[in-house]
């Protein structure tokens, strides 16, 4: 009975989670722009572009071995990490806004937090937090120290529930067999993590920023991780959602998700170095995998990604490049990854689907990429394992999924993104990424609850929406232009199940770009219209 009960339990919390892990959920703000920046540069007042000759104090304070009860860190000391640091179960470090902590080069200083302990490091715009090398200014480098790992009490896909973290610490993550998803281990904003990242093992790397089975509880928003020597950011397994993400110079991957991560995260940018890769493994955008394995256990890692930024080592494609640059994105063993609004561009090869697992879970949009850019890749825009006969681009460029390429990176109109002393994130006016964004929902069958088509298009001087409804719903049809501006309201009324058409009057519109953003109930669909 005890064992039919746990069951079903599990079952419960893996459903509830689940259902909270799309892309229409609250969390996410619904743009009217795919990427991670619109007018507004999210980056100003708090990011560093130049690390390696910023100047700071030398430490006061010198923190080793285990921090069993509550402290504060505070601004008017800087504090030194000197070996591995742990805060224990029932502890909570605060670290007040301004404060700077720099990690020892020798021992490979680094913080971890485990289970039931929790960081609470919130900075703000003109007064980050500062994790950073213990070396000089100039003599700085990657890996200088080890990082931050954040171990939680969520549910990953590790047999028993349980599993010890990577990087050699010995601390463990997971929630076990009652996993919590909910679970808080703090709070980081406003937090700058600069030449961490350390192989202290093959395959026991100390990343930028680790989270091992951290719940939704935390809130990880605005945080900066530069000169990573191994994976930026990492998550294994748990629901931890983030927003407002940014990698700099990054060694290997900058996003990596493993283990059953089932969070989200909006708003995130990744700006490479041409020369610098990981000669081991070789560098990606993004590394995704359900397991090591590649197998079915549940959860799925089946995070949901959106308005991510991701700009590779080639600046064009004739850029020279370490050679051990792989992909913007590679997909394999098993990951149910769903990828949103996104841009990502200057990379060797685009996206690589490895894996007859990876390639049904697509087929089944499972996996999924929704209006996302991949533009000025040198290679090949789309890549398969060996012996593979799967026709990913037919999947990619599905009309449903409204993704594109673009040949040049200067097609995306985002002239100083690949700026590395001061880069310019922001799309011109007339730019792809501005008025457009796909938000949608289906309901239980998989079924959209509507369909549409536009005729003719490109469209001269008037044109019919034809919009089926599967049930009864307030229906919204809106046009912008290029610059996300209203210019004229199509539709917007309750309808009963059934066909409707819609009359489009174009005849005063200057001729050029627009998006027709239609929206029935939970779903939503953006289509591009051109006016002659």
């Amino acid at each position: 009975m005890k064992k039919l009960l746990l069951s079903i339990a599990m079952l419960v919390s893996i459903t509830l989670m689940r259902a909270q892990n799309v892309i229409t959920n609250p969390f996410f703000d619904q743009t009217d722009y795919i990427g991670a920046f619109n007018t507004n540069d999210w980056t100003a007042g708090w990011a560093n572009w130049d690390p390696q000759n910023t100047v700071y104090g030398e430490a006061t304070v010198t923190k080793t071995g285990e921090i069993t009860a509550s402290e504060t860190w505070t601004a008017n000391n800087v504090y030194l990490l000197d070996g591995w640091v742990y805060v224990k179960d029932g502890a909570t470090l605060t670290i007040e806004p301004g404060t700077v902590i720099r990690g020892d080069y020798n021992t490979k200083g680094s913080l971890i937090i485990e289970r039931g302990a929790k960081l609470n490091a919130v900075g703000t715009s003109s007064q980050p937090i500062i994790f950073t090398s213990g070396e000089d200014a100039g003599n700085r480098d990657y890996g200088d120290w080890g990082g931050i790992i954040l171990c939680g009490k969520a549910t990953i896909n590790v047999t028993g529930g349980d599993a010890e973290i990577e990087g050699g610490v010995g601390s463990h993550y997971g929630g076990g067999i009652s996993p919590d998803d909910n679970d808080n281990s703090g709070s980081l904003k406003f937090v700058r993590i600069e030449f961490p990242g350390v192989p202290f093992l093959p395959d026991k790397e100390i990343n930028g920023l680790t989270f091992g089975g951290v719940g939704r509880g935390t809130e990880i928003d605005y945080v900066q991780v530069s000169y990573s020597g191994d994976d930026a950011y990492e998550w294994f397994g748990g629901t931890v959602n983030c927003k407002h993400l940014v990698t700099y110079r990054t060694w290997d991957d900058d996003y990596d998700t493993d283990y059953g991560y089932s969070g989200m995260i909006q708003y995130a940018v990744a700006l490479r170095d041409p020369a610098i890769a990981d000669p081991g493994s070789g560098s990606n955008g993004f590394e995704s995998d359900n397991n090591g394995s590649g197998t079915d256990d549940a959860p799925y890692t089946q995070a949901v990604f959106s308005n991510f930024s991701m700009f590779g080592p080639k600046v064009t494609q004739a850029t020279a490049t370490s050679p051990d640059y792989k992909r913007a994105m590679h997909l394999r063993r098993n990951t149910k990854l769903k990828v949103y609004n996104s841009i990502f561009a200057g990379y060797k090869d685009g996206l690589m689907i490895d894996g007859t697992s990876a390639e049904t879970n697509a087929t089944n949009d499972e996996l999924k990429m929704y209006n996302c850019i991949i533009a000025g890749v040198s290679g090949s825009y789309f890549t398969l394992a060996s012996g593979s006969s799967w026709d990913i681009r037919s999947w990619y460029f599905d009309s449903s999924r409204h993704n594109d390429t673009l040949v040049n990176n200067s097609d995306l109109m985002i002239s100083g993104a690949f700026n590395l002393s001061a880069p310019n994130f922001l799309p011109q006016t007339g730019s792809p990424a501005l008025g457009q964004s796909f938000w949608a929902s289906v309901n239980q069958n998989n079924s959209p609850d509507f369909q549409a088509i536009i005729m003719p298009n490109p469209v001269k001087d008037n044109a019919i929406f034809n919009i089926e409804l599967n049930q009864n719903s307030r229906l919204n049809i809106s046009v912008y232009n290029n610059l996300g501006e209203l210019v004229q309201v199509v539709a917007n009324e309750n309808l009963p199940e059934g066909n409707h058409a819609f009359g489009f009057n174009a005849a005063s519109l200057p001729s050029g770009l627009y998006f027709a953003r239609i929206s029935a109930n939970q779903s939503c669909q953006v289509w591009k219209i051109v006016v002659e």
